[in-house]
């Protein structure tokens, strides 16, 4: 039951994967150079990085909001690798949640903190890139299996 018009489900699924590589990337960065005491580097310069990185909602119940970061992009990574409607499912759930986060963060660092975080805005900004590739395969092929008594074209 796909819709023509998407590419096919396996395509999804590999800018799915590296689009969660890529986040798993950014976090992980982020969450290095808080454990090491200091936060990360501004490419554009500025002080945006450290700033959003020494406040308090750099942590969650003790945990770096990136540390969490990664642990999301590893989930939609997995969902990535895992066909049918389970993997469109836990793709479409992750990434729904990642970017509710994602929008919630960027509110804080405009209008609470005052200060924006260029790694935050790319780990953002790949989120907003994993919930539109996951919806398209949860939309665009939901159920696919069922309709070809089998697995998905292109999987």
């Amino acid at each position: 039951m796909s819709d023509s018009r998407l590419p096919n489900e396996l395509t999804l699924r590999k800018v799915a994967a590296a689009l969660a590589i890529l986040g798993i990337g950014v976090s992980t960065y982020i969450t290095i150079a808080d454990a090491g005491g200091g936060s990360p580097v501004c490419l554009a310069g500025g002080h945006g990085c450290e700033t959003v990185a020494n406040s308090k909602y750099s942590h969650l119940l003790g945990a770096n909001v990136a540390a969490l970061g990664i642990a999301g992009y590893v989930v939609l990574l997995a969902a990535a690798f895992t066909s049918g409607d389970a993997g469109r499912f836990v793709g479409f759930a992750g990434a729904l949640i990642g970017i509710g986060f994602s929008l919630y963060l960027t509110y804080v660092e405009l209008f609470v903190i005052d200060a924006v975080c260029q790694w935050c805005v790319a780990s953002a900004v790949v989120m907003a890139a994993l919930f539109g590739v996951n919806s398209a395969r949860a939309i665009g092929y939901a159920g696919a299996e069922l309709a070809t008594g089998g697995e998905a074209h292109g999987q």
